[in-house]
This record gives C-alpha cells, sequence and structure tokens, in this order.
C-alpha cells in the first residue's frame, strides 16, 4: 500500500476538529511549530532531511503569516516539487500572489461561499449606519456628550433608502447576497458594475454600468471586489471626483481597494458623505484621523466573525485539501486558474 500523501497545516484549528480528524484517514498531517519564522520555513523547505520536503498540499490560515510570511515569488520558488496544491482559508487571499505558483502548476484555493451570508450582514449593518449618520450620534452618545451636544448628540440628519441608488462594484458571491438582503428596504435601483457584464439570469433585478456610469450615478458606493494588481486604489482622487457630491462609500473587500489618503480628504471636503468600513488600507494600523471622524462607522474586520461562518470556511479549507488529494483539483480554484488544462487534468494522490 502506498504512502498517504503529506498535507502541511500551517495555522492552528479552531471548529473544524472532526473534519481534520477525518482528513488524517486519508492523509500525513504535520505542523511547524508556532515559534517558526520565514527564514527557517524556508529552509525547512528546501532541506531533502526535513518533513516538509515531501509535503504535496499545504493549507494556511490568514494568520500563518506571522510565520511563513507572504506566499511570494520566493517562496513558490522554494517549494519542493512534490506540492501541487496550496488550499488558503478565506474568499480573499491577496497574502499569496498566484502568478509564480501558477507558473509550477501548482493550484492555489480559497472559500469563498462560506463567508457570503456573513460579510452580507456585516455589510449592510455597515451601510444603513453610514447612511443614517449612526456613526456621528454613537460617538459622542457612548463618552457621555448628550444632551450636551444637542438633540440627537449633535448628528446630522441621516438619509432613508427611499429613492437612493445602491451601486455595487463586483457582483459576484457577496455582491449578489448583499444586493438580496438590500431589496426588502426599499431602495430606489441597485446598478452594479463588473469587469464583464453578467447574463441576465444571473443579475437578479440590478442594472448593468459601465464603469464611468457606476460613479457618477450611485448615491452608495457597495465595494465588493478581490484585492489584486488591478485594483489596488482604484477607488482614487480621480474616481472620486467623478462620484456625486455627497457619496457615501461602505468597504468589507479588501482595504487597500481604496487610497485612504483621498478618502479621508474627500471625508473633510464633504465630497464623501459618510463611510462605512469593515477593513483598511494597513489594518490593523488604521490613522487616527479616520477613526476620530463623526461620518465613519467601523469595525476592526468582524465581517466573517461568527462561529457558523468561521466553521464553514474551515470544513471548506479541509474540503479543498481531500478535493485535491481524491479527484486532483481543488474544489474552489482561484479564478486565476479556473479553466488551466493543467489544474483540469490533475491526478489524484491516492
Amino acid at each position: 500500500m502506498s504512502a498517504k500523501p503529506v498535507v502541511l497545516r500551517l495555522g492552528s484549528i479552531g471548529y473544524a476538529r472532526e473534519a481534520w480528524k477525518a482528513l488524517g484517514e486519508i492523509a500525513n498531517i504535520v505542523t511547524v511549530d508556532e515559534s517558526t519564522t520565514r527564514d527557517k520555513f524556508l529552509k525547512e523547505l528546501k532541506d531533502p532531511k526535513s518533513k516538509l520536503h515531501n509535503v504535496q498540499v499545504i493549507t494556511r490560515t490568514f494568520e500563518s503569516v506571522e510565520q511563513t510570511g507572504r506566499f511570494d515569488k520566493e517562496l513558490a520558488q522554494a517549494l519542493p516539487s512534490s506540492v501541487v496544491a496550496v488550499c488558503h482559508l478565506g474568499a480573499g487571499y491577496d497574502q499569496i500572489d498566484t502568478e509564480p505558483f501558477k507558473e509550477r502548476h501548482i493550484q492555489v484555493t480559497h472559500t469563498p461561499r462560506a463567508v457570503n451570508n456573513a460579510t452580507a450582514d456585516t455589510h449592510v449593518f455597515l451601510l444603513l449606519g453610514a447612511l443614517r449618520n449612526y456613526g456621528a450620534g454613537i460617538r459622542p452618545w457612548l463618552k457621555g456628550e448628550w444632551p450636551a451636544k444637542g438633540p440627537k448628540a449633535g448628528a446630522a440628519v441621516g438619509h432613508d433608502p427611499e429613492g437612493h441608488v445602491v451601486g455595487i462594484l463586483g457582483l459576484g458571491g457577496i455582491g449578489h447576497t448583499i444586493a438580496n438582503k438590500l431589496k426588502p428596504f426599499g431602495f430606489k435601483k441597485i446598478i452594479y458594475h463588473n469587469r464583464k457584464r453578467l447574463p441576465a439570469e444571473q443579475e437578479y433585478g440590478c442594472e448593468y454600468a459601465t464603469y464611468e456610469e457606476f460613479l457618477r450615478t450611485a448615491d452608495i458606493i457597495s465595494i465588493n471586489i478581490p484585492l489584486n494588481s488591478h485594483t489596488k486604489h482604484l477607488i482614487n482622487e480621480e474616481a472620486i471626483s467623478k462620484m456625486k457630491d455627497g457619496v457615501v462609500i461602505v468597504n468589507t473587500a479588501r482595504g487597500a481597494i481604496i487610497d485612504e489618503q483621498a478618502l479621508i480628504k474627500a471625508l473633510k471636503l464633504g465630497k464623501v458623505r459618510s463611510f462605512g468600513a469593515d477593513v483598511f488600507e494597513n489594518e490593523p494600523q488604521v490613522p487616527q484621523e479616520l477613526l476620530d471622524m463623526p461620518q465613519v462607522i467601523g469595525l476592526p474586520h468582524m465581517g466573517t466573525y461568527t462561529v457558523e461562518t468561521m466553521k464553514h470556511m474551515e470544513e471548506f479549507l479541509v474540503q479543498n485539501a481531500e478535493s485535491v488529494i481524491t479527484t486532483g483539483k481543488g474544489a474552489a480554484v482561484v479564478p486565476e486558474m479556473k479553466g488551466e488544462v493543467w489544474v483540469d487534468q490533475s491526478k489524484p494522490l491516492v
């Protein structure tokens, strides 16, 4: 009988112990010490006597970057030839530079669908909070400044959804879920922009707009696109200048999609009336100026921070690894690698 495939687990298990136990029936699971550094990790990968030298599948969490650093070109080139897949815990995978892994025919997978509902719930909370100007009321209230600062603790009057256009930038899994959750609130309409227009049956009542039309038309900009070299600082000073005066911006995708300094300037000028965010450009460091603005309502990246969602994500991570082992192909290969012949022709490891 042949030896079991070797799976390297980077990061801790929170909720999917049963799933990992089941994976252990068909795979040999190895780990690294929490004190591991990037230099030590790279050295072990290259050492033919190391337990990592025959690894075939790598699973990783967002926090494991503390031990390994980014999964970049240097790390991709250091991986032993046995590695066929890197399975990431999360819908967003900006800690991984996919191109060097693609060049080596190493699949990268993620966990997209598992986060849709929790992220969309957070997005709707922030969107309504920004529209209603709740942040401006909450801040002084928590400081005990109500009624000293006047009615509603000095907050400006907010707006109802009625008559307002929501613009969803990225009508993918999360974008669709957000759109569906927003419909009962009575917005005037929901428009969207993707790089390519979706088939009518996948638009679910949302109206397609070119990027220029999108920026010009939306009262509320809802950001739901991945972060990559093409989308970093997509929302910059030029883009904001094309938006309506008093626009509301909401971001639960990745912070660096927005040029934070341009945003701060626009908030000061009133071009952007309010901002709701769960993600920030250099989190956990956030400019104090942004934190202090009453027109900002934010969270410390809590979008998927529920027991149920975290369990679904961890189980999906294991599912991706198991799928690579049993079928040759991950259950959710990242978009950059979908349709690649070498991915579709990958062979099972057992």
